[in-house]
């Protein structure tokens, strides 16, 4: 049980890299408005059929549910729709290299408001990570869009992506701090805040209309944001606030990051993409990195 809050980071980054599969695919189909409205509606009634079925208890004092609400605004609707900004401007491979400065971000963020120190083993073991994430998502081809890049506009997108994850999990992780909360009732609070901000806008912007309509038509898009719900809001977003209530945020952003080198094996068995020496290099050094997190 030592390990419960690195082993369920590393679960998230597993589920985060399936999602990653299922949405990109959707994305084609519907639209990245439309898909990141619908996967946090599918998420909101998972969780809630979980709580209710469970029977979980809502037993959140003020502060730590205005915690969890902030979160989930800060993480969920900034931070998500700066990265999907990032990736319009300066492509996935930039914008993934750059949100890589999330787990300093974290616990840097952690050290000012909740006073976590990692030491100099935790230290080590996520600068040693993040060098090997680095060298995964730089070796990603970008792909060609016929404009110049890095546009200082996207790369700005990026590191306010960056803060927002970071933001979002220090918030959770105050919540935390003040006393137990269920999992699946922290994720549910922080997607429920998310709705309420992000759906009424895409609503008013036109981004949001006949929804249904093309999902009725669009099976597979359909069957592909389901999933891509499960395993990222739903179970992803839930297994990460449990991480950060049981080892500190920095190891645990770190952790969750790895989703680069895990995408890896997609990327050569289901893709069909070819995998350089590099990053096989780059995947063994993030390897390394995790063992010395958890080994500090």
């Amino acid at each position: 049980m030592n390990y419960v809050g690195e082993v369920c980071a590393l679960l998230t980054a597993c589920c985060w890299s399936g999602s990653a599969l299922a949405f990109s695919a959707a994305a084609l189909r519907v639209g990245s408005v439309r898909l990141n409205v619908t996967r946090l509606l599918f998420a909101a009634v998972l969780l809630l059929a979980v709580v209710l079925l469970a029977g979980i208890e809502f037993h959140l004092s003020t502060s730590q549910l205005r915690n969890l609400v902030i979160s989930g605004i800060v993480g969920l609707v900034i931070g998500d729709t700066f990265l999907f900004k990032a990736y319009e401007s300066i492509g996935a491979r930039t914008g993934m290299l750059i949100m890589s400065a999330a787990p300093a971000m974290s616990a840097l963020l952690a050290y000012l408001l909740l006073g976590e120190v990692l030491g100099s083993m935790g230290f080590i073991g996520m600068a040693v990570t993040l060098l090997g994430i680095a060298l995964v998502v730089l070796e990603r081809r970008q792909t060609s869009s016929g404009h110049p890049e890095p546009y200082i506009r996207g790369i700005i997108y990026a590191f306010i992506a960056a803060a927002g994850q970071a933001g979002g999990l220090v918030l959770a992780k105050m919540a935390f701090n003040e006393g137990p909360v269920n999992g699946f009732v922290a994720t549910l609070i922080r997607i429920v805040s998310a709705i309420i901000i992000i759906f009424p806008i895409a609503r008013l912007a036109g981004e949001y209309n006949d929804v249904l309509a093309l999902y009725l038509r669009d099976r597979k898009a359909l069957s592909l944001t389901l999933l891509g719900a499960f395993l990222g809001p739903f179970l992803g977003i839930t297994l990460s606030l449990i991480s950060v209530a049981y080892t500190s945020v920095g190891i645990s952003a770190t952790l969750m990051a790895t989703v680069p080198i895990l995408m890896l094996p997609i990327v050569r068995c289901v893709l069909k993409e070819q995998v350089s020496w590099r990053a096989i290099i780059g995947a063994v050094v993030a390897v390394a990195g995790v063992a010395v997190l958890f080994l500090r």
